[in-house]
């Protein structure tokens, strides 16, 4: 078999950079809610239209490896990434908060979907397998970056006494930058063709969901229920709480980039399990802290803090997990259900979240929020402990 590619820096770098900027797109929407509210709709209205983008990604998931097997992974992000770009200019543009924003939700959703499912790839076919946790880390750390700068966008746009929708256009052009970057690596990536058909099939999901793979898969839709119901309400969120929204995002942001700077290459290297099980923990406590302890700026940002460490390396070392389980020659097929559950928890929960705010108050997302936190933890706590007790039962036989 012949060896990998390796990847240069400056292309892994350019690959980072793009990826950051297309992310900006979906970090936007975290302003929906603030924009829709300025039009006249609720946290339900907002829930809604984030939750389009829940059908679209469906499609996207199994369009994207149709895509790749035809243009190129890289090409093929490029092209739906153009659709991130009218998402973010229909928000601004469309007034109201009815259906045309809903319609721009549906582009969002292929955009995003497409993207958030072939990057990871990407990585894999770049990558050789033992490499592959760190630089998942980066990767997520890039979009990371992008989804936790678009809300300070709105802010800054504030403070510059400018209209919200500015947040909403910069990011569209973001995007336009980062798909044309995307093309232009369609051909330095070309020659990277080890990755298995990237289509998915119901023999396949079946496979991977009767594997170990199936455990990361239900932890990543749990973290994008937490993740999403959180994100996408923090604006009303900070307002009940006299606080400024900008501080959660900045304390997220700049938490997930230094934890990839000084701690993600630590963490990869250890036990996958143990470390999912010690990270999902500090998600749960950040939550914890969100429902129960904060009552000023510091709490706050510690808060937001713990999440972007908790969250965004849980996400880096099941990422890797879920490659690393996943049945022989189903990597691809395992990190497409991978994408497909992260998109079913990050935008479907919004709409349940928008109406339990509106229906039940704000207090009651927070208790939701938590138990969804609980159970993704305690997920990982069975694992330790099931391999635990395998190991004590194969040791007592030989």
């Amino acid at each position: 078999m012949p060896a990998m590619p390796s990847v240069s820096a400056k292309t892994f770098a350019l690959f980072c950079l793009a990826s950051f900027l297309l992310s900006l797109s979906y970090g936007s929407t975290f302003l929906l809610s603030l924009l829709i509210h300025s039009r006249g709709g609720n946290e339900h209205d907002a829930g809604s239209v984030i939750s389009t983008a829940m059908l679209s990604t469906f499609v996207a998931v199994v369009l994207s490896g149709h895509l790749a097997d035809a243009l190129g992974a890289a090409r093929a992000i490029a092209g739906m990434g153009v659709l991130l770009v009218v998402a973010c200019l229909g928000f601004a543009l469309v007034p109201g908060f009815g259906q045309g924003l809903m319609l721009f939700g549906l582009s969002l959703g292929l955009g995003w979907g497409v993207f958030y499912t072939l990057g990871p790839i990407i990585v894999t076919l770049l990558v050789e397998p033992h490499h592959r946790a760190k630089y998942f880390a980066l990767l997520s750390g890039s979009m990371l970056s992008g989804i936790g700068a678009g809300p300070l966008l709105g802010r800054a746009a504030s403070a510059l006494e400018l209209p919200l929708t500015t947040a909403f256009y910069i990011a569209g052009l973001a995007s336009l930058a980062g798909a044309v970057m995307f093309w232009r690596m369609g051909a330095q990536l070309k020659h990277h063709t080890h990755v298995p058909t990237a289509k998915i099939s119901w023999a396949a999901s079946r496979r991977v969901l009767s594997s170990k793979a199936v455990f990361a898969i239900l932890m990543v839709g749990l973290g994008g229920c937490v993740f999403g119901g959180l994100s996408s309400f923090q604006t009303s969120y900070a307002a009940a709480h006299g606080l400024d929204y900008s501080l959660f995002f900045a304390g997220f942001l700049s938490a997930a980039i230094t934890s990839r700077l000084l701690i993600a290459g630590f963490v990869v290297k250890r036990d996958a399990y143990r470390a999912a099980c010690v990270l999902s923990g500090i998600m749960l406590g950040s939550i914890a802290l969100f429902a129960f302890g904060v009552n000023g700026n510091l709490s706050y940002l510690l808060a937001a803090a713990l999440l972007g460490v908790g969250y965004g390396l849980t996400y880096s070392v099941i990422n890797g997990l879920v490659a690393h389980e996943a049945p022989s020659g189903m990597t691809s097929q395992a990190l497409l259900l991978f994408s497909l559950a992260y998109f079913v928890g990050v935008f479907g929960f919004p709409w349940l979240a928008g109406k339990l705010i509106v229906d039940y108050g704000l207090s009651t997302l927070m208790m939701s929020v938590l138990a969804v936190a609980t159970c993704n933890w305690l997920i990982s706590v069975a694992r330790l402990a099931w391999r635990r007790v395998s190991s004590h039962k194969i040791l007592q036989v030989t």
